[in-house]
């Protein structure tokens, strides 16, 4: 090792979590080091902004807090510093402005990540923030000092305060790899084990239906789900069929109950209406229609509305003599079951859930086995689907964290 090295607070990855607390910090008058192991800065921020930085959402904010499922308890308090309006008013300060899609999701005006980050990064300069990268965390020594590997070899510091923010394990290439997790659990920090989120599913499909029709969209369908508590969930919207399997924004937004459901029972089984905007009663009348010569393709195109990849999944998920029968054809176009068998590898996943768990942290995000060290973002034991609810809570939390890191060092 080549030193030892001194710092006012130590903050450990450069994603947007771990930035906001710097920001904060050097706002309170902290000096601040931040590392990242990456050659720059807010990797994965930046490619979550390829075709749309979404930044968060315009929805009222108890349906909006209610995106974060079993753990909305935990994080309304920490959403509610710093809620979506805030953040849009933040994002402004930056010389950044932003409109309200169709969907309620909010953007930059140019859509862009990276005018965002580079402004940011200069506010974070302009306030004396030292920034690290290509500094990796190797975890901490004997005494208790921070163990990092630089371009210039191995060194230690012991700062008055770290703050991790490490995020998940997905997209590995981007610097989130999950290698933290032995490093705290040696430390008798309790963690829930890493998942995918936000992820595909495996299916099985045919030889065929991999061939023609992998990569196909499926629009205008609805998605419902039972979870393990029995509670049903439905959803219309779009995904795409995969070679693997299907995967898209209608599915991840349920991913987490799917997820449980292949964890308790070794598949889970969803249904796909494919014809949303037509009820029961009127598609049974269309497909029980007399077809005369016509194939039974043309008669469902026309009929219906029914063909290409649609019409391959009945095909697929069917039996030969079920798709023969027009009246459970009719009944499959409104719920198609289909078997999904096992998430997709983790490092694929847009997030991940579990990680450290709250129970694990006390009200400012500091480990209640590590005092003076606080947690921050997508490591933390949560998840969201996409619309901006991620990014929400990962600048919240470390919000929360930069205030917390000043207000223990204050009373230290």
């Amino acid at each position: 090792m080549q030193g030892k090295v001194a710092a006012a607070v130590a903050i450990i990855g450069g994603g947007p979590a771990g930035l906001m607390a710097a920001e904060v910090l050097a706002q309170r008058g902290c000096s601040v080091d931040l590392y990242d192991a990456m050659p720059s800065l807010g990797r994965k921020f930046l490619l979550a902004g390829v075709g749309g930085m979404n930044i968060t959402h315009a929805e009222p904010l108890a349906p909006f807090l209610g995106r974060y499922g079993a753990r909305e308890a935990q994080l309304a308090p920490l959403v509610g510093t710093f809620p979506p309006e805030a953040l849009c008013e933040w994002i402004h300060g930056l010389g950044i402005e932003t409109f309200v899609g169709t969907s309620g999701r909010v953007f930059p005006t140019d859509m862009k990540a990276a005018p965002l980050l580079r402004a940011w990064l200069h506010r974070l300069r302009e306030l004396g923030v030292r920034l690290h990268v290509r500094h990796r965390w190797l975890g901490w020594t004997e005494d208790g000092a921070l163990h990092l590997r630089g371009p210039d070899g191995e060194f230690t510091t012991t700062p008055a305060a770290t703050v991790l923010a490490l995020g998940g394990a997905s997209w590995q290439r981007l610097g989130s790899d999950g290698a933290w997790v032995p490093l705290l659990a040696a430390r008798g920090v309790d963690i829930t084990p890493l998942a995918p989120s936000n992820c595909g599913f495996e299916v099985g499909w045919s030889a065929f239906l991999r061939e023609k029709f992998a990569g196909a969209p499926l629009k205008s369908v609805a998605l419902r789900v039972l979870d393990k508590e029995g509670r049903e969930h439905y959803r219309q919207g779009e995904c795409v069929v995969t070679e693997t399997g299907i995967e898209g924004s209608l599915i991840y937004a349920y991913s987490a109950p799917i997820r449980e459901l292949i964890a308790a029972q070794g598949e889970a089984t969803i249904w796909l209406d494919l014809a949303p905007g037509k009820d029961a009663a009127r598609v049974a009348a269309e497909v029980c229609h007399p077809r005369g010569s016509r194939s039974w393709s043309s008669h469902l195109q026309s009929r219906a509305g029914i063909t290409g990849v649609k019409a391959a999944l009945l095909r697929e998920c069917l039996s030969k003599e079920a798709f023969d029968d027009a009246a459970q054809v009719a009944t499959a176009i409104k719920a198609l079951p289909v078997r999904l068998k096992a998430a997709r590898p983790i490092d694929e996943a847009i997030s991940t859930a579990g990680g450290v768990r709250f129970e694990a942290l006390d009200e400012r995000l500091m480990l209640r086995a590590l005092p003076g060290v606080f947690c921050a973002g997508e490591m933390l034991d949560w998840e969201a689907p996409t619309g901006g609810y991620l990014l929400t809570a990962c600048f919240a939390t470390g919000r929360v964290v930069g205030n917390g890191v000043a207000d223990w060092l204050a009373h230290s």
